[in-house]
């Protein structure tokens, strides 16, 4: 008798070859073969099984089934060695890829993939329950699955389940038909491929693996129901059953490799179904990479899915009809699962590639209707505050820290809002913005019923991935404590409104004071400087505003300390000279108030002098200095609480000034050069002093200069009586400019808002050089 060697599964036509498989492991009994009731002649074969193992030689009537579907596979060359080889592996692949291409007519017919695919799963879930032989682990399904649930409470399967059954009836009858006469898998899969021609190619993958599960389900009913039912018994010995049922164990690995061949199968077609379930036309156009892919890669998917059905149905067929002996090796159908898994690779790459690109798109699509709204004019405010706060669960999104209640937009509607946006920051009631925000709530509460106090302050934390067990405490500590609104939820603010927010309006970890007005136009994009500068005279807290109280401002004594002492109003109103002074210097310090007080006995004015200190001040030193001031009687002091509010405020000058001046016009702006000069000397350690008498006169000058100013008062006296004190002494001083042979100025500015590009010196007008400083000031 003509003895043969066993033909690989995937032997013969193979268009893209396959990663040469591992050993497979002898059975625990060796089975004896039936001999075959079919008198079709079979082809001589003549290719190893797998490497490094001896391989039995078996009758020619005794082939696996696997060699009469597959054909002649007479090649030597399975696996590339050299160039040409795989040149000519790419040439078979490409020209298979035609042949697919050709089987497909038009995408004129669909299916409804999604609920014929959960019915499919449930069969495999109920095929391998009870099964001989089987461990129910290996497909991965739960005990009871969703896609049961789902159909169990369903009315009526026909609704869900929308299948032509000529088209499934006719790939069974392909497959069984042409498998028993010796036709090579790959034929038939492009037969089936042809029956379905007018099918898009989800729904091809679906309809080919519904006609599998039918006849599979049947198959795994009879086994499960054979110890129980006699009718099932009965079936299954006609089908030859028992044999199979015997060896149950023994042929354990083949049953396993068919699983994962299986389970391949459903998960390349749910990949499949996946991505024809994207909306791609909304998105993409032909020419787009991620469907140049997938036109390239999902009609091959297809075929190598009708493929792998086509050899699972082998096996049921030998377990049926032609005996086990028929049954494919395990290692083939493993290497035929590894082909399928790789074809899902790359299935999830695509999709991964058209989900990203989607949600690409749509979050654009999202961000401009965002801005829309929120750049838009409304009738009221209450549109771009719904898009702005947008809970999940449909409940009221803002909480009354007043109250203590969760309320509706509704209570913000045709009001002022000023959004108080800050970091998530533990520190937060300590900062000087939230202090400045307080006080201008004091005044509102003060004075609740006049108009200036027709607005809200809504605390809105951006929190971008927001984690309870991180952020809940310090959140709730921090919203409780508040008597204004805030967000209930930082889950409130959507992400598309985070992205806008650190993309338009520049936010950072920097607390900022957006403003909406009545018709929820953005009327300020960081109101915080003007309301440190003016406070409740603010409102309604816009640019328009903010531009109009900068033209009625002019550069006195007044703005520069308004509201720090009680008494400056009374001085100024007067007449009287209010000299500001400050530096870290004590000796100097000691000097210049002792020059001051006698030059004022000798030109017979009444001087006051207070005490201001330096900007971004240490804070234990500049007590200590406060302290030795007040105890040895030399002038008056600002309180600790309030320096650091003045020097906060100047630097609000520069911001909300800075932002109407533009820098051609610096030089020749008095508001902006003494901001500059007052920043300046808060830089410094140094002294430093100014000089004002009523609304108008004002001199200022370094601690050096302002000392040998006033210690060579004898030399401008007489110019004093001319044109008065103040003046003499700025006409004294910018001659000790000239004559001094040196100066250094340094201005340090915050790291956060607008930057200039160049700032002129204070003392001599020059442009400045410009430093990137970091500094970290531990007490």
């Amino acid at each position: 008798m003509d003895q043969t060697k066993i033909t690989p599964l995937n032997a013969t036509l193979a268009p893209a070859p396959l990663t040469a498989p591992l050993a497979p492991a002898p059975l625990k009994a060796p089975l004896t073969p039936a001999p075959p009731t079919s008198n079709t002649p079979l082809g001589t074969i003549d290719t190893p099984i797998a490497p490094q193992k001896s391989t039995a030689l078996v009758p020619k009537v005794e082939q696996s089934l696997a060699a009469r579907v597959l054909g002649d596979g007479r090649s030597s060359n399975r696996f590339p060695r050299d160039g040409r080889s795989r040149a000519m592996g790419t040439s078979d692949e490409t020209e298979l890829s035609k042949k697919i291409i050709a089987t497909h007519e038009s995408d004129e017919r669909g299916l409804p993939v999604k609920p014929v695919i959960r019915t499919i799963e449930v069969i495999f879930h109920r095929a391998n329950v009870e099964l001989p032989g089987f461990s129910q682990a290996s497909l991965g399904y739960s005990e009871t699955s969703e896609y049961e649930k789902a159909l169990d409470s369903s009315a009526s399967l026909q609704d869900i389940i929308e299948l032509p059954p000529r088209i499934t009836s006719a790939i069974s009858c392909e497959i069984m038909s042409k498998c028993s006469t010796g036709v090579d898998v790959h034929t038939i899969t492009l037969n089936i491929l042809h029956l379905i021609k007018q099918y898009n190619w989800d729904s091809k993958a679906v309809l080919a693996l519904s006609s599998f599960a039918i006849t599979f389900g049947e198959f795994r009913q009879v086994v499960s129901l054979y110890s129980t039912n006699q009718l099932a018994k009965s079936v299954a010995i006609l089908k030859q059953l028992p044999e199979y049922l015997e060896h149950a164990v023994e042929l354990r690995p083949t049953l396993n490799a068919l699983f994962d061949v299986i389970k391949e199968i459903i998960d390349v077609t749910k990949k499949i179904a996946e991505f024809y379930d994207l909306p791609r036309h909304e998105y993409f156009t032909t020419e787009s990479p991620e469907l140049l892919a997938a036109v390239n890669h999902i009609p091959t998917a297809v075929y190598w899915t009708i493929r792998s059905i086509v050899v699972s149905a082998t096996q049921i067929l030998a377990l049926t009809g032609m005996g086990i002996e028929y049954l494919t090796e395990p290692w083939e159908l493993s290497a035929l699962a590894h082909k399928l898994n790789s074809i899902k690779g790359h299935l999830v790459d695509i999709i991964d590639r058209c989900v990203r690109s989607i949600a690409r798109k749509r979050d654009e699509e999202e961000f401009v209707e965002f801005d829309r709204i929120i750049g838009g004019t409304h009738i009221d405010n209450s549109m771009p505050l719904r898009a702005l706060f947008n809970p999940k669960d449909g409940q009221p999104p803002l909480y009354d820290g007043y109250s203590k209640r969760r309320v509706s937009i509704d209570e913000l509607r045709r009001k002022v809002v000023v959004l108080f946006i800050t970091d998530l920051d533990p520190e937060l009631m300590r900062g000087q913005d939230f202090l400045v925000l307080q006080q201008l709530y004091a005044e509102k509460k003060a004075n609740p019923t006049r108009t200036e106090s027709k607005y809200e302050i809504v605390w809105v934390p951006v929190v971008e991935y927001w984690t309870d067990d991180k952020h809940r405490v310090v959140f709730e500590s921090l919203r409780n404590q508040m008597e204004w609104y805030s967000i209930y939820h930082p889950t409130v603010v959507p992400p598309v409104a985070i992205r806008y927010i650190k993309q338009r309006w520049n936010f950072s970890k920097k607390p900022m004071v957006i403003v909406l007005d009545v018709q929820g136009r953005i009327v300020h994009r960081n109101a915080i400087h003007m309301i440190c500068i003016w406070g409740g005279q603010s409102y309604p807290f816009s640019t328009n505003h903010e531009k109009l109280l900068w033209d009625q401002m002019s550069w006195t004594i007044d703005l520069v300390a308004d509201g720090f002492d009680p008494n400056l109003p009374t001085w100024v109103q007067e007449g009287r000279h209010v000299c500001l002074y400050g530096g870290e210097d004590m000796d100097w310090i000691r000097k210049f108030t002792r020059v001051a007080k006698d030059v004022a006995r000798e030109a017979n004015i009444t001087l006051e002098l207070l005490y201001v200190g330096k900007s971004k001040p240490k804070e234990k030193f500049l007590r200590n200095i406060i302290d030795t001031i007040n105890k040895e009687g030399l002038t008056r002091t600002l309180d600790w609480n309030y320096i650091w509010y003045f020097w906060m405020r100047m630097e609000s000058m520069w911001h909300s000034k800075g932002q109407l001046t533009s820098s051609e016009n610096v030089k020749n702006d008095p508001i902006m050069l003494g901001i500059i000069a007052m920043l300046s000397y808060g830089s410094s350690e140094q002294g430093w002093a100014v000089i004002s008498r009523g609304f108008g006169e004002m001199v200022k000058g370094n601690g050096e200069h302002m000392f040998k100013g006033l210690n060579e008062h004898g030399r401008w006296v007489n110019r004093e009586k001319q044109i008065g004190f103040v003046p003499a002494l700025d006409e004294y001083l910018k001659q000790v400019h000239l004559d001094a042979p040196h100066h250094c100025t340094k201005l340090i500015l915050p790291g956060t808002g607008a930057m200039p590009e160049s700032v002129s010196c204070s003392e001599c007008g020059h442009l400045m050089e410009k430093y990137t400083m970091f500094r970290c000031c531990l007490e």
